[in-house]
């Protein structure tokens, strides 16, 4: 289900020069990578093919956004230093991204990836309350750094999870009514509370994405993180609430806890903030903070570079200039809605669901334990690769079609996003 296919390219030579892989395809697959990328839509332009963009997340902004192009080439003439030199727009940064959060929230330290976002914060928060304990769920993926896949238990089963950490199961909004929710959730966080004070390791934190992404994008109802977070702080631990996917506007709002109505102790950025240009960061509270960063040695050479933090610039003056997170939340509402419509048709899709331009869509039978289908999940991904739509599958069973495009995707994308969806599904679920 990957964006691979075979043709004498990238995927035929994968086992040859590179070395470990994360979700590669099968050599044979053919390879697409020859595809210019423009905005939302892949331009048809010399000889590259044409794809509509419903899956990368990355480029959050759009493919080759001029803005973000435009301000790393021009930082990259000007000067590109480790960080140990402070440069103003680092500190300009700064101050701008913790505005967008919520009090307390009110410190951040870069990085240059996701996984060492997660490091980080894990290591913040072991430190500040001196317990070893993470909790997270069944089907995670939070990063591959040591500690990072340590609680990723989605990486499979070479790559064991410690002892310190304790699994709960996946949040299952399809199958759990809206009520129980968030009781179930609260129920398996205080059993691993005490699973893990008698192992003695105590909590650190509980670390949850807050789309449950791998876990088949979980977002309903809103509120239901609420007691999951008092939990863990009556446990002496901390919140931690991995943005990487869901921030910088995805989900209709700038974060995807605001649904929640909750205040994480600290936060993780990565992916989308420098719309490609590597770039990431842990945003916390003081009192969260304050231990770790005045008692132990933290640098990143690369950690909010000059040129990095150019592009993360330019991301944010996009989002705000082009009011991007409202577009988010509206066109996310109409793809939704076409989803539900699909849904009303074809009984192989068994849930839709989403926030903003983050949506999901299960396949497999109505029947009593809405039994997932990850054949046809792969069937339909690949097909709609053949008619030039890019989105992908997650869950646990690699049932659940996962959308989440680049954030400027129109109405007349979504339109065609669910016109070739419905072609595809009419020819792969007829009898």
């Amino acid at each position: 289900m990957d964006l691979l296919e075979d043709g004498g390219g990238g995927a035929s030579r994968l086992g040859a020069s590179l070395g470990a892989r994360l979700a590669q395809a099968d050599p044979g697959d053919r390879d697409v990578a020859g595809v210019r990328l423009d905005e939302a839509v892949h331009r048809a332009q010399n000889g590259f093919e044409n794809y509509l963009d419903a899956y990368n997340n990355v480029p959050a902004i759009g493919h080759s956004h001029p803005a973000v192009t435009a301000a790393v080439g021009a930082q990259i003439a000007t000067l590109n230093t480790h960080t140990r030199y402070l440069t103003d727009p680092v500190v300009d940064y700064a101050e701008r991204i913790v505005a967008k959060f919520p009090a307390p929230l009110e410190r951040v330290t870069f990085a240059c990836t996701g996984s060492e976002a997660v490091d980080l914060a894990i290591r913040t928060a072991r430190y500040g309350t001196g317990n070893r304990g993470l909790i997270v769920t069944e089907h995670a993926y939070h990063g591959t750094t040591h500690a990072a896949a340590q609680v990723s238990p989605s990486l499979g089963p070479n790559n064991p999870v410690g002892d310190h950490v304790a699994l709960i199961p996946s949040i299952d909004t399809a199958r759990a009514p809206a009520h129980e929710v968030a009781t179930r959730l609260l129920d398996s966080v205080s059993a691993a509370i005490a699973d893990l004070n008698e192992r003695g390791h105590g909590v650190a934190a509980v670390i949850l994405d807050s789309v449950f992404s791998s876990d088949g994008v979980q977002v309903e109802p809103a509120g239901f993180l609420a007691p999951v977070v008092q939990a863990v702080h009556d446990a002496g631990g901390l919140y931690i609430a991995d943005e990487v996917q869901p921030g910088f506007g995805r989900t209709g709002e700038w974060w995807g806890f605001q649904r929640h109505g909750i205040v994480p102790d600290l936060v993780v950025l990565g992916k989308p903030m420098g719309n490609g240009v590597p770039i990431s960061a842990v945003v916390g509270t003081v009192a969260a903070q304050e231990r770790f960063g005045s008692e132990v040695r933290y640098f990143n050479t690369f950690g909010g570079n000059p040129v990095s933090i150019a592009a993360a610039t330019a991301v944010l003056d996009v989002i705000e200039q082009d009011g991007l997170v409202e577009h988010a939340a509206r066109v996310g509402g109409e793809l939704l809605s076409g989803l539900q419509s699909l849904m009303g048709d074809y009984e192989r899709i068994t849930d839709v669901r989403g926030a903003g331009l983050f949506l999901a869509a299960d396949l497999g039978s109505r029947d009593a334990g809405l039994s997932p289908d990850p054949e046809l999940a792969a069937r339909v991904v690949n097909a709609l690769r053949d008619e030039g739509v890019l989105i992908s599958a997650s869950g646990p069973a690699a049932a659940t079609l996962k959308i989440r495009p680049p954030l400027p995707f129109t109405s007349n994308h979504a339109d065609l996003l669910l016109e070739k969806l419905e072609l595809v599904l009419r020819r792969e679920t007829r009898a």
